[in-house]
């Protein structure tokens, strides 16, 4: 999971993203709206936190512009007023969720949690392809025998997005932009150089689901018994 956190106090930004990545969460984190709108409009997040009070850009014209362009990416408002108005108005421009200042991260993570099993973002904590299997609690591939690998988090992350979309082409653009993050300096041979690492690893376990190259393109994940 990508989570993108628009906030301009930056003591709470970087708070924030030292919690999310404790639990295994990629995140981003900029500090006023407009820089805020162009992440969002990425496509890349599975959720966002939003500030309401921003410089450049406000919570609810960016919240605003991205239901207009129908990005239903789930939105948590964050904000320091405690008014119903301020709520109803939020709720009503298309947010998921609101949380007033000062909050508790606990309740935010079980919020972020709740808006994306909703979405269906996280549906099983373990997932099955063919003979392989991915456990999301321990970044572990296994076997259908029970054999295992422990995965780096950047491996975990490719190898969810393959599963995530087995038989489909995934380009080396979309792996850069979802494990890296649009604004990363990695290049194409990052990506080939963590592909090789999971081949090994899959062919380690003794599977019949290989990585396949598309020549050019990307990657796809496939089952070399159908």
């Amino acid at each position: 999971m990508r989570l993108l956190i628009v906030e301009d106090e930056e003591g709470l930004s970087q708070a924030l993203t030292e919690i999310f990545k404790k639990n295994r969460i990629d995140v981003d984190a900029v500090l006023n709206g407009i820089d805020g709108l162009k992440y969002a409009e990425s496509g890349i997040y599975d959720a966002i936190i939003l500030d309401i009070m921003l410089p450049g850009m406000d919570g609810l014209a960016i919240l605003k512009t991205l239901r207009q362009e129908k990005n239903n990416v789930p939105v948590i408002l964050l904000t320091a007023k405690d008014d119903v108005n301020d709520k109803i108005t939020g709720l009503d421009t298309g947010a998921d969720d609101y949380l007033t200042k000062p909050f508790s991260t606990d309740e935010l993570l079980a919020r972020i949690r709740a808006l994306t099993r909703r979405k269906g973002e996280l549906k099983e904590n373990v997932i099955a392809f063919g003979d392989l299997i991915l456990n999301k609690n321990n970044w572990e591939i296994q076997s259908a025998k029970g054999d295992a690998i422990k995965l780096s988090l950047k491996e975990f992350r490719i190898l969810e997005l393959l599963f995530e979309n087995p038989h489909q082409i995934i380009t080396k653009e979309q792996i850069i932009e979802k494990i890296w993050g649009g604004d990363s300096n990695a290049e194409y041979n990052n990506v080939e150089v963590y592909i090789s690492f999971l081949r090994k690893k899959v062919e380690n376990l003794h599977v019949a689901v290989r990585i396949r190259t598309a020549r050019g393109i990307g990657y796809s994940l496939e089952d070399e018994t159908r």
